[in-house]
């Protein structure tokens, strides 16, 4: 049979960025992907359904209440549009019409306002919400979060995230603190964190989560919290969840995936280093790069190569040299965040022993033209 590559002209991809939804974030286990496919093939009452998994879910975790979004995105614009509407059905039906006067600003430290493949800022307005930063780019502590808080708040906006400042910046307890102190909810953006409940026993009322990152589900969300909350969230399904609703298949396929999930055998950084010790070595042996570990910003236990490349010696900038491993059949992916400095580096979790072969020899190959 003709493969998918083929018949649509699509190129092979090595994912050295890690889990990122450009490349369709990760592969689900054969189990996962058979219960989507059940999922497809079958009805159900979908209220029923969501509620269902959703009690599964939550009692997996032990959280007050859990449900299924389509996917960390719509988790946040959807939570925003909770707490503003909470119980008032027009303004579930007109929240981007209504010139109703409800608490709308929803605080957020200003390095959290980040661009993580689109704008936080954009995610909150979907949601009938107007952000408002605390503190500066490089700092920003519970009493700058405090600050801002009005009788026009309607909750406070934490992001957990690599792309995020990291220095200088309130933990997710001291800003439940500042939230709880002022009656207000803590929403926590987790999108790709690992650990899943450690943000709601710090005390975010709402936490969303990417299915698809961490936990390698079908593509979704996973919405975890106050029980008050996520029924909030879950009427969104009549107002804006509508154009973010979540299928069937998506919705069994997540639940598998979190139970697997909670059990499975994860590697670890250490483990990581280990089977990137070759890759390290062959990289340092091509001239004008140097490679060495290093670990996630984001304190996740990940471990990662950071390839750096000298290009006055190899007469090609590092944009360059990118540019062109995502030009032959099989396209390379890095992370690029530093590529500005010379530097990129490769996230493993995705990667086979023999594609780390296949990488070091496509950029000896650039480099050193053999």
């Amino acid at each position: 049979m003709q493969s998918i590559y083929d018949k649509y002209q699509l190129k092979h991809v090595i994912n050295a960025s890690g889990r990122m939804t450009i490349l369709g974030v990760s592969t689900p286990t054969p189990e996962v992907v058979e219960r989507v496919a059940y999922g497809l093939n079958n009805y159900f009452e979908i209220k029923d359904l969501v509620n269902k998994t959703g009690e599964y879910i939550a009692n997996l975790l032990n959280v007050e209440a859990a449900m299924v979004v389509s996917c960390a995105s719509a988790g946040i614009a959807q939570a925003v549009a909770a707490v503003i509407v909470q119980d008032d059905d027009d303004l579930l039906l007109n929240l981007h019409s209504s010139d109703k006067v409800v608490p709308r600003e929803i605080i957020l430290p200003k390095g959290h306002n980040v661009n993580f493949g689109a704008p936080v800022d954009t995610m909150v307005s979907l949601g009938g919400g107007k952000v408002v930063e605390a503190g500066f780019a490089n700092e920003c502590s519970a009493a700058q979060l405090a600050a801002k808080i009005t009788p026009n708040t309607a909750a406070i906006l934490y992001i957990k995230s690599h792309h995020t400042v990291q220095k200088s910046m309130l933990t997710v307890e001291q800003a439940a603190k500042v939230a709880h102190d002022h009656q207000l909810p803590l929403i926590v953006d987790a999108a790709a964190e690992e650990e899943l409940t450690a943000y709601y026993q710090a005390g975010g009322d709402i936490v969303i989560y990417s299915g698809a990152k961490a936990i390698e589900g079908p593509t979704s969300g996973l919405v975890i919290g106050k029980k008050q909350y996520i029924e909030w969230v879950k009427r969104q399904s009549q107002g804006i969840g509508r154009a973010m609703k979540v299928g069937k298949e998506g919705i069994l396929g997540l639940t598998l995936a979190i139970e697997q999930y909670l059990t499975a055998t994860k590697e670890t950084g250490a483990e990581m280093v280990n089977r990137m010790s070759q890759f390290i070595s062959d990289l340092n042996a091509i001239k004008g790069i140097s490679a060495r570990i290093v670990w996630d910003g984001a304190g996740r236990d990940i471990a990662r190569t950071e390839i750096s490349f000298d290009e006055n010696m190899i007469g090609k900038t590092t944009y360059q040299i990118m540019s062109e491993l995502k030009q032959g059949d099989t396209a390379i992916y890095f992370r690029e965040y530093k590529a500005n400095e010379g530097k990129v580096e490769a996230d493993i979790r995705s990667v086979s022993t023999e594609q780390l072969d296949v990488i070091s020899k496509n950029i000896r190959l650039l480099v050193e033209g053999i």
